[in-house]
């Protein structure tokens, strides 16, 4: 049975990809783009399968609007996927204050703002499935990305939560976690801060560390989400590409050890 699939930031990288294959495969899919010509060859190709939306994530008002759109076209709304987000390159330090806001205006917010605006469309369904698209650096941090990280750990917070607030209502939620690809998101989709010689050293260890096997391949993802999107019982968490995993479980076990070592000083502090 076909689905009804909302993606958003769907003019390019991962969005893109994903939404070409839901239409390949005989789904139904709203895509938002800022700029509507982004979309000209998938509507050309799938035809009225497609339902080409122009968003920007930051208007709540406009998440609101779309999203009745959408549902008053297709007739409901199985799954959300918030892909809408851009990476920001820069130490802390350097960080404007609006970089920062934009930063989490969009990563965070925007996917707040659809995330509220769709909830009551799948709560009437008594089914939806909500995808956020995280990152593995929502569970653990790199230097240089300090404000990106941040968003995504915000991402990860609001979601676990989410997804017990809903689960009564017949509602999933899965943070999708990728390391590194190679899509725009490090290049043309990329925001850098005003580099100054004070983080040089840091920023050379950084990007000397990113080899060329360190990049998954955008298309090698196109399975897995739709195995995602399948489940009848969905995770709540899926790591993408084969970085994550060890770099994750290096850091939990780091993380352990030091609760471990300090438990004492921890459970004392509790009072009684």
């Amino acid at each position: 049975m076909s689905k009804v699939i909302f993606i958003t930031g769907a003019s390019r990288g991962f969005g893109k990809l994903w939404a070409e294959a839901f239409l390949k495969r005989g789904d139904h899919v709203a895509a938002s783009a800022r700029n509507l010509d982004d979309l000209n060859d998938l509507v050309s190709k799938y035809g009225n399968a497609i339902l080409p939306v122009q968003l920007d994530v930051n208007s709540r008002e406009q998440c609101f609007k779309v999203v009745e759109k959408v549902n008053a076209h297709f007739g409901r709304i199985d799954v959300l996927i918030n892909n809408a987000g851009y990476g920001l390159f820069g130490a802390i330090e350097e960080t404007t204050e609006q970089q920062a806001r934009d930063q989490m205006e969009t990563n965070f917010f925007g996917l707040l703002w659809m995330t509220q605006a769709v909830l009551p469309l799948m709560r009437a369904q008594k089914s939806g499935h909500i995808i956020q698209l995280s990152s593995f650096l929502g569970l653990a941090t790199l230097p240089v990305l300090g404000l990106y990280n941040a968003s995504k750990f915000a991402v990860e917070g609001l979601s676990e939560t989410l997804s017990q607030e809903v689960k009564g209502f017949g509602i999933n939620i899965t943070l999708i976690e990728p390391n590194g690809f190679s899509t725009d998101w490090s290049g043309a989709s990329a925001i850098q801060t005003e580099a100054t010689d004070t983080y040089a050293p840091v920023k050379q260890a950084f990007f000397e560390a990113a080899t060329p096997d360190s990049w998954g391949k955008p298309e090698a993802t196109v399975d897995a989400v739709l195995k995602v999107v399948d489940s009848a019982n969905p995770p709540l968490r899926l790591l993408l590409g084969k970085i994550a995993y060890p770099a994750l479980k290096e850091t939990y076990q780091q993380r352990l050890a030091l609760w471990e070592e300090w438990k004492d000083v921890s459970a004392d502090a509790h009072g009684h």
